[in-house]
C-alpha cells in the first residue's frame, strides 16, 4: 500500500515538472523596446542669420551633427565646445548661419497717418565746394609745378559762374606753410562756399611774367569738392636784363666787392703788425 502511495506521488510530481518545462518553452519571449528618441525638429535661421537647436532629452552632439550635417569638429568650433564638455536640455547649440530674414508688412496693416500740412524734409547732400588757386613760377618753363617752384605774388583770379549772377576775385601769393609732411608748399588762394555749378577761373600774371600755361580753364564744382587749380607763369627776359637775379650761391657783385676789401685790409694790418714788430727788434738791438 505504501508502496503504491509513493508511485502515486512520483508519478504527480512528475506530470507537474514536465507541464512546468513545457510552458517555460512555450511562453513567448517579451522583445526588449525599442530606443524611443525625440524628435529633431527643424531649425531655421533667425532674424540675425544664426541657426539655432535645442537641445532635448536624450540628445547628444553626435545625434545633432548626424541628424543636422554638421561636423563634429564644426559643432564644436561654433560653440566653443571641447571634446570633454556635455551638453545638456534646453543649451542652445549654433548649426551655422543663414540668410537673414527681413520683417514682412502686414498688409492689412493700416498705414501712418501723416499730419495735414506736413512736407517731408529730404535729405540733401553739401551744395557747396572749395576752389583753391595757385599762380606759380615756372622757373624752368615747362608748365609742370616742381617743388622748388613757389608762388607768384600780387596775381589777379576771377571765379565766375558761366551761367551769371556769381564772381569772385582774389590775388595770388608767395605765402609759403609747412604741410603734414613737414614739407614747405606754397599757399593758395581759396574761395570757399562756392555753390555747386559749371565756372570759368581766369588768372593775369603781374607785369613782369610771361604765362606758361592757359590762364582760363573750364570746370564743374560738385557739392563737397574741393577743386586744387595750378597755373603757371615765368618771369620775362626784359625783366631778367633790368633785375638780374643774385649770382650762384646768392653772392651778387657787390658783396663780392666788399668782401674783396676787406681781404685786402686784413692782408694790410698783417704786413703793419709785421714791419712794426721788426722795427722794434731793430731799435732793440741797436740799444
Amino acid at each position: 500500500m505504501k508502496t503504491k502511495f509513493l508511485l502515486l506521488i512520483l508519478i504527480l510530481c512528475g506530470f507537474l515538472t514536465l507541464s512546468g518545462i513545457s510552458t517555460l518553452f512555450n511562453t513567448p519571449a517579451s522583445a526588449a523596446p525599442a530606443l524611443q528618441l525625440t524628435d529633431f525638429p527643424t531649425p531655421t535661421a533667425g532674424p540675425d542669420g544664426r541657426i539655432i537647436y535645442i537641445v532635448q532629452a536624450g540628445d547628444t552632439l553626435w545625434r545633432i551633427s548626424a541628424i543636422s550635417g554638421v561636423s563634429l569638429d564644426e559643432l564644436r568650433i561654433l560653440n566653443n565646445l571641447s571634446a570633454d564638455d556635455v551638453i545638456g536640455e534646453g543649451q542652445q547649440i549654433l548649426l551655422g548661419f543663414g540668410n537673414r530674414t527681413e520683417p514682412t508688412q502686414d498688409p492689412n496693416a493700416a498705414p501712418t497717418a501723416i499730419p495735414a500740412g506736413f512736407t517731408p524734409t529730404p535729405t540733401a547732400g553739401p551744395s557747396s565746394g572749395t576752389v583753391c588757386v595757385l599762380l606759380f613760377e615756372d622757373v624752368n618753363g615747362d608748365a609742370i609745378r616742381e617743388e622748388t617752384e613757389f608762388g607768384i605774388l600780387n596775381g589777379a583770379i576771377n571765379l565766375a559762374s558761366q551761367v551769371g549772377g556769381f564772381t569772385q576775385t582774389g590775388e595770388s601769393t608767395d605765402a609759403t606753410e609747412v604741410d603734414e609732411f613737414g614739407d614747405i608748399v606754397p599757399v593758395r588762394t581759396c574761395f570757399l562756399d562756392i555753390p555747386a555749378g559749371k565756372y570759368t577761373i581766369s588768372v593775369a600774371a603781374p607785369d613782369g611774367y610771361n604765362p606758361t600755361t592757359f590762364l582760363n580753364y573750364d570746370f564743374e564744382l560738385q557739392g563737397g569738392d574741393e577743386s586744387f587749380l595750378d597755373f603757371g607763369a615765368q618771369i620775362s627776359t626784359a625783366e631778367l636784363e633790368a633785375n638780374p637775379p643774385p649770382e650762384e650761391g646768392g653772392r651778387s657783385p657787390t658783396m663780392g666787392i666788399v668782401g674783396g676789401l676787406f681781404i685786402l685790409s686784413g692782408v694790410g694790418l698783417a704786413v703793419y703788425v709785421f714791419l712794426f714788430s721788426g722795427r722794434q727788434r731793430v731799435v732793440r738791438a741797436d740799444e
